[in-house]
């Protein structure tokens, strides 16, 4: 395929870049994979394999791996939006799975790390890339090494930056910035022992966002965010503000303490929110490194399981000579936009962490009268109907009923079929674009 050593070298071997690195040797490709960290490790994390993430690992065959190492699923959520307003729902079906998980990140990168390797990837752990190489403006490979041994040169066809926000890669090749907005919440979660839950559970509290769900070890995650705003106050008590947070959430904070803290509290402020051009001659990104946006919407992960496969297939039919690498780069890009964009600008919303208005309250007390659009609404949230798709004047309209809309336009919304007029749902998202 490439003249190189490899036909493509991935900088960074967890979930985007392990999950790209074994859907390319899977095809046949030459793949080396490094990573500055040995696995098992952890990392910040959203945390949350939506229902389409589980759906990718499933029909590659490897969600097996995660149930067994006793992740446990999840397929009702509890949504309370504060005032006595709460849903209970369960999620949609997609691609024949109905359940999300919360896996701890020290299991799902170790299993994408084994499963690339089975596929026949070379991966190298505790290797740091210092430069890219070229030869005038297209990527040749990298330079770079483990600690205590000589710096070594590796070429390919193709250098994938999966190296996450701060990418390398990306830095290097100068990738454009585009979408950017600041950040607007910071996160902080830690794991429970003896806080035991049996669904997922959402709260929303003015300038609040909390999540609570079980992960591995019989621990559960429990997540706050706050507007960034806050940061510089919250520092010097950043676990009592996050444990007055869970005090806002009904019985939560009592629950909580009641447990006890198993790990350190983690909090970033490191929340940007941006795309990157994801390619160029002899370079494209993948997860983070192309695309990163805020934690309050737990799309990580799934993202970048879904950057994975779109990448692979372009790679694999660039390389392969059904059509030029780089016309398979341009469709690629074009392809992840059209996916995550609704999702971006839906995050974008949710970290606004914005107050309930009365004309969302009624929408959404609308919305838990039933139990379809409940889980509908859900869906939404989990990313198996992109919520561009939901959140819609013609969702209104079945949910409310004309009358109503002509109440809300009529109080200066606009009147768009494409969009809720003005509606925020439980703080949640803002629905108008």
């Amino acid at each position: 395929m490439g003249a190189g050593r490899y036909d493509v070298i991935v900088v960074g071997a967890r979930i985007a870049g392990a999950a790209t690195a074994m859907l390319l040797a899977r095809q046949g490709v030459r793949v080396l994979a490094v990573d500055r960290a040995s696995f098992p490790s952890d990392t910040i994390s959203s945390h949350q394999l939506q229902v389409p993430g589980a759906a990718r690992l499933h029909q590659w065959g490897l969600l097996g791996r995660l149930t067994a190492a006793g992740t446990p699923p999840v397929r009702r959520v509890r949504f309370d939006a504060g005032g006595g307003l709460v849903m209970d729902g369960r999620f949609p079906a997609c691609a024949g799975v109905d359940v999300l998980f919360s896996p701890r990140r020290t299991l799902l990168d170790s299993i994408l790390v084994n499963a690339a390797r089975e596929a026949g990837a070379e991966v190298r752990e505790n290797f740091r890339v210092t430069q890219l190489t070229s030869s005038g403006d297209r990527v040749t490979g990298i330079r770079g090494g483990t600690r205590g041994r000589p710096v070594v040169t590796e070429t390919a066809s193709l250098v994938i930056g999966a190296d996450g926000k701060r990418s390398l890669v990306a830095g290097a090749v100068g990738a454009r910035r585009y979408h950017e907005r600041a950040a607007r919440s910071f996160a902080s979660y830690s794991y429970w022992a003896g806080v035991p839950v049996s669904t997922g559970e959402l709260y929303q509290r003015p300038g609040r966002a909390v999540a609570v769900f079980p992960t591995n070890d019989d621990l559960t995650m429990v997540y706050v965010a706050a507007p960034m705003s806050e940061f510089a106050s919250a520092r010097a008590d950043l676990e009592g503000h996050y444990l007055r947070a869970l005090d806002l959430c009904g019985d939560l904070g009592e629950r909580v303490r009641g447990g006890s803290r198993a790990e350190r509290l983690r909090t970033t402020p490191d929340q940007p929110n941006m795309f990157r051009w994801p390619h160029g001659p002899g370079w494209a990104l993948a997860g983070d490194a192309g695309v990163v946006m805020d934690s309050v919407s737990a799309q990580g992960m799934t993202s970048a399981l879904r950057d994975a496969d779109y990448l692979s297939a372009a790679v694999i039919a660039g390389l392969g000579g059904s059509r030029p690498l780089d016309a398979a780069l341009r469709d690629h890009h074009r392809r992840r936009d059209q996916a995550i964009r609704g999702m971006y600008e839906f995050t974008l919303r949710l970290a606004a962490l914005s107050p309930v208005t009365s004309r969302e309250r009624r929408f959404l007390a609308a919305v838990a009268t039933d139990q379809r659009e409940t889980d509908r609404f859900l869906g939404a949230f989990a990313g198996i109907v992109p919520p561009e798709r939901y959140f819609t004047l013609a969702t209104a309209l079945r949910i409310l009923g004309s009358r109503t809309i002509r109440d809300l336009t009529a109080a200066g919304a606009p009147s768009s079929r494409r969009a809720l007029p003005q509606a925020k749902v439980a703080g949640w998202l803002r629905c108008g674009r």
